[in-house]
């Protein structure tokens, strides 16, 4: 694990933020992204701790580490794309969404992005350089892939009170063999993709447990940040 990939970039850019997102192939939920810009004194550090791809770890270590990345991270900033704008312009350019408005939260602002994966995200007016994998190489996407995980981990598991039934708690909104049975004998609710085919069910979505209200019926992004 490198920084900033093999520290090519380290030279001619002094803020470069990782990019990453999660929860891309939920049936459930928003997609999550993040975006990291990691003090180069803090890497080797971060290294040692075990920073790498969100999916290699464990909760209890995902969770550990994104404390610490947030301690020593120059800026550390979460965007997501709302499940009606998942259904309404597909799940890949939500995703690609949910990074830039992650990335546009950063303070100070990157002078440089490398983003996960192999699409470069549109109308984002900073320099940016896509790297299939980069959450296995770059310590900076790889830090961003643990904190959008752990983040949207947290948010699934609040939503599953409101949403009882289709184990939340445990799949995080992906689909399960309990979750898809679920969805066949209680049907889909305001947080699920119709967008996707498992959610493709001839009936009106269910309303969350206890009447607890929603702003919008995806639940707005402010409301995601301020829980």
């Amino acid at each position: 694990m490198n920084g900033s990939v093999d520290g090519s970039f380290d030279d001619a850019y002094e803020r470069i933020a990782g990019v990453d997102e999660v929860g891309r192939g939920a049936l459930f939920g928003p997609v999550v992204a993040a975006a990291v810009i990691l003090p180069r004194s803090a890497q080797s550090d971060l290294v040692a701790a075990g920073v790498t791809d969100s999916k290699r770890l464990s909760p209890a270590a995902r969770q550990h580490l994104a404390r610490h990345i947030q301690s020593v991270a120059v800026d550390c900033r979460v965007g997501m794309a709302s499940v009606r704008e998942i259904d309404r312009i597909n799940i890949l350019q939500a995703s690609l969404l949910a990074m830039k408005r992650a990335i546009v939260r950063l303070m100070p602002p990157p002078d440089f992005c490398l983003i996960d994966g192999n699409q470069s995200i549109p109308g984002l007016t900073l320099p940016q350089q896509s790297l299939v994998k980069g959450d296995q190489s770059c310590l900076e996407i790889a830090a961003a892939s643990i904190i959008a995980k752990v983040w949207r981990d947290e948010l699934i598991v609040r939503l599953a009170a409101k949403y009882p039934g289709y184990d939340l708690d445990t799949n995080k909104g992906y689909g399960t063999v309990k979750h898809r049975l679920a969805l066949k004998q209680i049907g889909i609710s305001k947080q699920h993709r119709r967008s996707f085919s498992p959610c493709q069910l001839e009936q009106d979505p269910i309303e969350p447990a206890q009447a607890v209200p929603v702003q919008t019926e995806l639940i707005q992004e402010e409301l995601y940040l301020s829980q």
